[in-house]
């Protein structure tokens, strides 16, 4: 049951990213020649007005197809192609923003029955713990951000404490106001009658009214972006490497962990819940690289040609970035098979 409900979820946030193309081209009025839900055979058509909507029997995406999306058409000033650069660039983001917006409703949903939260609030340190003082930390201090790194919830401290040497730039909110702690020294001790080692000071924890519910959820959709951010960091820095990619067989396998391992079915559709919100916002980011053949390539492109032209006054054949597109697909092709092939590796050998 959950795979099929994890390869339903994956289909409906490809569906909704082209229908955020689609209700963009709309409302630009650029001519949709198709929008479609699913892949492969009709189940359904139907013509209305100068769009044919169809539901196929895959339900892996979906697709808009604009007029002019691929090829310039110059006697069609309702193409895509013919659309002034602005215009263009809305329609392009407007799939991504879709993603990112059910995912941020996914994580409101997840949040609604949350009684309380645990907050970045100092409620108290354990004894002797050297960091407490007047030019240290104190008890009501709100970390706010360390080494630059906005801070919103307490799992963040420990997440950007651990990183470094132990030194660190610390901003807290202390009677409503910003403190600067510049070159603080913040380590991992041991503590009397405590096992393990830990900073020395714990958190509290507020009751969630609705809208803190509706904030938490933003924070949330907000630190989901700078984990997708910092994993393609670690990829670009050597960290992890392409073997540890998944796609959307690895993707699936996941989600049906995270529903087998849930204490129930409630539990279980919270927790991929959760987990499909991650994925919506992960997919918003990683669409908008300027990678060819992703939107954010096409964004990028759009934005260079107009630049050159505007330059050097002269008209660039579309075919180029048609080439271009097309060589990114590729690519992007051969990586997706790699990464289904090392998918398909840890679920034959786990």
């Amino acid at each position: 049951m959950y795979i099929l409900l994890a390869i339903l979820g994956f289909g409906i946030l490809i569906a909704v990213h082209e229908f955020g193309h689609f209700m963009a081209a709309k409302a630009c009025g650029v001519r949709v020649e198709e929008f479609s839900i699913g892949m492969g055979p009709a189940l359904w058509k139907k013509q209305k007005g100068e769009t044919l909507y169809a539901l196929r029997v895959l339900p892996i995406g979906g697709y808009c197809a604009m007029s002019g999306e691929d090829e310039a058409i110059e006697d069609d000033p309702r193409a895509f192609s013919s659309q002034p650069a602005w215009k263009r660039v809305i329609i392009l983001v407007a799939g991504s923003f879709m993603n990112f917006l059910i995912g941020l409703v996914l994580l409101v949903i997840v949040f609604s029955n949350s009684k309380a939260y645990s907050t970045p609030v100092i409620t108290e340190f354990f004894d002797g713990c050297p960091y407490e003082s007047a030019e240290g930390l104190q008890v009501g201090d709100e970390f706010y951000r360390i080494d630059g790194h906005r801070i919103y919830f307490s799992a963040n401290v420990s997440e950007y404490l651990a990183r470094g040497s132990g030194v660190h730039d610390i901003v807290v909110i202390r009677d409503g106001e910003k403190v600067t702690l510049e070159d603080f020294e913040l380590k991992l001790l041991t503590y009397p009658g405590e096992e393990g080692q830990y900073y020395g000071f714990r958190f509290g924890v507020k009751e969630m009214n609705f809208p803190q519910k509706l904030q938490y959820s933003w924070y949330c959709a907000i630190d989901f972006m700078r984990m997708v951010y910092g994993s393609l960091r670690d990829l670009l820095a050597g960290a992890v490497g392409v073997k540890d990619l998944s796609g959307p067989v690895g993707i699936v396998s996941m989600i049906n962990d995270v529903g087998q391992e849930s204490a129930g079915v409630s539990d279980a559709l919270l927790n991929i819940a959760y987990f499909m919100a991650f994925i919506a916002v992960n997919l918003a980011v990683m669409n908008m690289l300027p990678i060819p053949a992703l939107d954010g390539g096409r964004v990028f492109l759009l934005v260079v040609t107009w630049i050159i032209e505007h330059i050097t006054r002269r008209k660039i054949d579309p075919r180029f970035e048609g080439y271009i597109h097309t060589g990114g697909m590729v690519l992007l092709l051969g990586l997706m098979a790699f990464v289904m092939f090392n998918d398909i590796s840890r679920i034959v050998t786990k």
